[in-house]
């Protein structure tokens, strides 16, 4: 190997943290609040028995779309990123990545994605394409409406549909209602996330739930973590399930009480500290459905 081949060698082993947090793999907390509600569903719809291959499946297409969605949400916020303390240092609005080579990375994870769909059924692989979509559009909502997070909700919420395919063919009724749960969910938690930007985002004229709630945001959160709890309340209705599960809602309405308080005062480090938590909530809501199909 020549010295320039080395020296090109250095140079892009040198960029690999701009690529890591441009995936926001420094950061999986999204990988863990998207995992959690597909783990759910492959649990109930294999009755507490998912196969490995499903598990694998899903396991790696949750790290690579929620890899996928931060590039392509960086790629269309690369001229808003800026004007905002949080995101201020991100690689696209530094330009220590460029927009094309953002591109590149986003559709290389996107064929990955797509071949591991591929080893599951037809029916599945139709769902994909609402996910693919989904992905694509959430990053440009905020723009437009002030229900960016329902958009990004229904995104981390396809995983359930594709869950029942991938293992049953078909998406029961009851496998709507944990969509329902985990979208609301999915509002409540990235509405705290807003309120850490509302100021930033009022300035450049960013939307958000945050902005619509207004005072009103705790309320809100409450409301729609109540709605969450009683769809899964229904769920566990529905198929007969054991304490075990509902003792994981009953953590599960802990865990949602004790953010609230804690962002009681909207201080924007408490309010990001609500929105980490959340990934407690999704983990003891699984324990609950994996300790009844264990032990029931």
């Amino acid at each position: 190997m020549s010295l320039q081949d080395l020296q090109l060698s250095n140079s892009r082993f040198r960029r690999l943290p701009d690529f890591i947090q441009l995936g926001r793999l420094d950061r999986p907390i999204g990988i863990y609040l998207l995992m959690w509600p597909a783990l759910w569903a492959l649990w109930i719809a294999a009755e507490g028995q998912p196969s490995a291959k499903n598990l694998f499946i899903f396991i790696a297409g949750v790290i690579l779309t929620r890899t996928g969605g931060c590039i392509i949400n960086d790629y269309a916020d690369r001229d808003f990123d800026g004007d905002v303390q949080r995101t201020q240092n991100r690689p696209l609005a530094t330009g220590r990545i460029s927009p094309k080579e953002a591109l590149i990375c986003a559709a290389i994870i996107g064929l990955l994605c797509f071949i591991l769909v591929l080893f599951t059924n037809l029916s599945t692989i139709l769902w994909s394409f609402g996910a693919l979509a989904l992905a694509c559009g959430y990053p440009y909502m905020k723009r437009y409406t002030y229900f960016p997070q329902v958009v990004l909700g229904a995104a981390f919420a396809w995983s359930i549909p594709m869950a029942f395919t991938a293992t049953n063919e078909t998406v029961p009724t009851y496998a709507w209602l944990i969509y329902t749960a985990t979208l609301l969910w999915t509002v409540a938690y990235d509405t705290f996330y807003a309120m850490v930007d509302r100021e930033d985002d009022l300035k450049i004229g960013v939307r958000s739930t945050a902005i619509l709630f207004g005072d009103a945001d705790l309320v809100m959160i409450a409301i729609l973590e109540m709605l969450a709890l009683l769809a899964l309340w229904l769920v566990g209705q529905q198929l007969g399930l054991s304490h075990w599960y509902y003792a994981g809602l009953l953590m599960a309405c802990i865990l949602w009480s004790w953010q609230l308080w804690q962002a009681r005062h909207r201080d924007s480090d408490r309010c990001f500290a609500s929105f980490l938590h959340n990934h407690w909530v999704g983990a003891v809501i699984f324990t609950g459905i994996f300790l009844h199909y264990s032990l029931s």
